[in-house]
């Protein structure tokens, strides 16, 4: 899977990975079908992206999503949509911010998160 180089993040030559502040963030078009939609197949990530797909771009920190799971879990989760090219994150201070990478996933899978994002509940 190939990831996303961005100015505030680093490239490890050797892996092809580029990092910021220790995460990883997919290229949507070139994540797999079957991940994308293992990502987007759990309620908890379901319901992260409805989170941030009603506010504005980096205004949505970890630690103010309604998550029933552990902190520990919670940031399974997170690393997950990361993966999957579906959310970017970066650190502001003690926060780590959020954003829906909608136009780049919707380029890579036309219709999918429309479609996870109108089904209601979990």
């Amino acid at each position: 899977m190939s990831v996303r180089q961005s100015s505030n993040q680093s490239s490890n030559q050797s892996s092809g990975t580029a990092r910021a502040r220790g995460l990883t963030h997919a290229v949507p078009a070139q994540v797999s079908l079957q991940d994308a939609l293992a990502a987007v197949a759990d309620p908890v990530r379901r319901s992260i992206l409805r989170e941030l797909a009603a506010v504005p771009e980096w205004t949505k920190a970890c630690g103010t999503f309604d998550l029933p799971v552990a902190k520990a879990t919670r940031s399974h989760h997170f690393a997950v949509l990361r993966a999957a090219g579906l959310i970017e994150q970066r650190d502001e201070g003690p926060r780590r911010l959020n954003r829906l990478r909608r136009p780049e996933f919707d380029a890579a899978f036309p219709g999918l998160l429309d479609l996870v994002l109108s089904h209601p509940g979990p």
